[in-house]
């Protein structure tokens, strides 16, 4: 005869309890041996990877702070750089400008001397003209005078030269 044995959850079989616990005993220890520790190590992995990769990301961040401040003050160093040399351009136009008033104004003060002279060079030239012609108008005059009023030519040779040499002279 087969006894069919009630099954009953608020009353369990003692010998099905205690196989119960073997089976849940031994699997607890397999998982334990080839699932937990691995689960585990992988969880360990994986924890100290966010880590590192949190520590990554704040060393960038770290970085691009001091890079953002590397590029500010080179942008204050070329905006200074820039104000330095458009300044220094502005002085250069300004020292060419004065340089070439000043080569005008040397260059037309020898153009005046020069003019100055040459009018000068012109009015002796124009005095000596004109002496020379009143003086040979004087000796014209002078010598109807005196053909008139000498007789012999070695006078009258004498009195032009004497008159020529006062021209001359005075």
């Amino acid at each position: 005869m087969i006894y069919l044995a009630e099954f009953s959850v608020i009353n369990p079989d003692p010998g099905l309890l205690f196989w119960t616990v073997v089976i849940f005993l031994l699997v607890w220890i397999i998982l334990g041996k080839f699932a937990f520790k691995p689960i585990a190590s992988a969880l360990k992995s994986r924890e100290d990877s966010i880590d590192s990769a949190l520590k990554a990301a704040e060393e960038a961040k770290l970085e691009m702070k001091r890079l953002t401040a590397q590029n500010e003050q080179i942008l204050i160093e070329a905006r200074e750089e820039r104000a330095t040399m458009l300044k220094e351009s502005k002085q250069a136009g300004e020292r060419i400008v004065a340089e070439a008033k000043d080569k005008a104004k040397e260059e037309s003060s020898k153009l005046i001397a020069q003019a100055k002279q040459e009018i000068q060079n012109q009015k002796v030239a124009a005095i000596a003209e004109v002496k020379n012609q009143a003086g040979q108008m004087a000796v014209d005059i002078a010598g109807r005078l005196v053909k008139q009023e000498l007789k012999g030519g070695k006078e009258q040779d004498a009195l032009v030269a004497s008159l020529i040499e006062e021209s001359i002279l005075g």
